[in-house]
């Protein structure tokens, strides 16, 4: 059954336009509480990042929910993983987050996580939908839900953060730039990293609620590769919006993606005899993650790109590590999604075990040259069976023999298609990119026109 409001991501859209509107938003905590009091649970979590609209929904929220009769527990602003594992510790029924993770400050979105702290189901999610179909109702006046903060959300998720590093893990002498986003993790990140010792400095952790993801943060790491260079620190993180994604920066201002993180964490659990199974990537992988991983005897299998996809494959497999080049990094053996901190924690453990700087321990994986260009169209287009299209992606193969790979990806969240080539010869790649790139937005904004 198609949905019609959830995406691969929860629900995301530009505020004020349906279906990110205040009177959704009322109905959609309404009809998510009365499906989860089907079960007897009636208890849930809502979080936020720093968008400015992010207290009106939140209010319209605990308006619908309180009406169903389901209780709520808020945490104030909180980073995505945080929800998920404070769902958890407090035996609540579900969790929600108000975010729209990396996107700017005037978008905004829903995230659901079950009681273990996952992505709903998809059949959760369709009753959820069918759900909002019926006519609102509101609970007797004695059976409405009741809401309460949890004043010390902060400092549960920042001592299970550090718990995460080991009883032992002591970062003493190292010198770390974080760059907040200006979002969720603001005031729980740089304390994390500071209070296991190490000396912070702290850029982009002053949110506005307009400032959120803009020009800083995972997706736009150029000001904090500057800064780590000019405090001689030893390493930068880059986290985004809503907190689930990491990008890293090493002593030399070099950019260490998600690719290379996912290498680092397996190989110092294998350099240290605790790793198990394989590793998830996904479809945007790079093609040197799999050789390296090849090279080290440690299964590794693609994923469609997006994290409840990984999480997909890493409970088919029961394999603990996944992510994607984005920096979407999973410990599944630490907690049920992806989460930039608890990762920069487990690349801190690796360097504190093996006494080697960051640059050193992604020495193991050599990436090809990989190109990404995004195509935005003024509307949402099929690219299934469009034959102009498949041609052009031949064509392109073509030119790339056997030593490269091309890929096209409609987002999951956005009027954009992403065109990734990878290959041997950078130019070539850069070439071939460029060109399909184009053609690409040729056919398809004919479609559209």
């Amino acid at each position: 059954m198609s949905r019609r409001y959830f995406g691969t991501d929860g629900i995301r859209g530009r505020v004020g336009q349906f279906p990110i509107t205040p009177d959704f938003m009322i109905k959609l905590g309404w009809a998510a509480g009365c499906v989860f009091a089907r079960s007897g649970q009636s208890r849930i979590v809502i979080g936020k990042d720093t968008r400015i609209s992010g207290y009106m929904f939140e209010s319209a929220l605990e308006a619908g929910l309180s009406a169903s009769g389901v209780d709520v527990l808020l945490t104030g602003p909180m980073p995505t993983p945080a929800v998920a594992y404070l769902t958890r510790t407090f035996r609540a029924s579900a969790g929600i987050v108000i975010s729209a993770s990396h996107n700017p400050f005037d978008d905004n979105g829903i995230k659901f996580f079950s009681a273990q702290g996952t992505k709903l189901p998809d059949e959760v999610e369709q009753a959820i939908e069918a759900q909002m179909d019926l006519q609102m109702s509101t609970a007797s006046s004695d059976r409405l839900g009741k809401a309460r903060r949890i004043d010390d959300a902060a400092g549960r998720y920042i001592e299970f953060c550090k718990s995460t590093g080991g009883g032992n893990l002591n970062l003493r002498g190292l010198k770390i730039v974080i760059d907040c986003a200006n979002g969720a993790t603001y005031h729980v990140s740089p304390k994390v990293f500071a209070e296991l010792g190490a000396e912070v400095v702290e850029i982009a952790s002053s949110p506005d609620g307009l400032n959120i993801n803009e020009g800083c943060g995972a997706t736009s790491p150029k000001t904090l590769q500057k800064i780590v260079v000019a405090e001689g620190a030893d390493l930068g993180i880059a986290l985004d919006g809503d907190g689930d994604r990491l990008i890293l920066v090493d002593h030399t201002g070099a950019v260490v993606d998600g690719d290379e993180i996912l290498f680092i964490i397996a190989n110092a659990m294998r350099e240290q005899g605790v790793f198990e199974g394989g590793v998830v990537g996904t479809l945007m992988s790079n093609f040197g993650l799999e050789q390296a991983f090849k090279r080290l005897n440690i299964p590794f299998v693609r994923a469609a790109v997006g994290d409840r996809y990984v999480m997909e494959q890493l409970a088919q497999h029961n394999w603990l590590l996944g992510g994607e080049s984005s920096g979407h990094v999973v410990c599944r053996h630490l907690i049920s999604t992806g989460d930039g901190t608890v990762s920069a924690v487990q690349v801190l453990k690796a360097m504190a075990d093996s006494g080697r700087s960051l640059s050193e321990l992604k020495q193991g994986m050599s990436k090809l040259p990989q190109v990404m260009i995004n195509v935005r169209l003024a509307q949402r287009v099929s690219l299934a069976g469009n034959a102009d299209l498949e041609k052009a992606v031949a064509a392109a193969e073509a030119r790339l023999a056997d030593s490269g790979r091309v890929l096209l990806r409609p987002s999951g969240t956005e009027p954009v298609v992403r065109v990734m080539v990878e290959g041997e010869d950078a130019a070539l790649v850069d070439t071939v990119c460029r060109e399909l790139a184009e053609k690409v937005e040729n056919i398809l904004s004919a479609l559209v026109s």
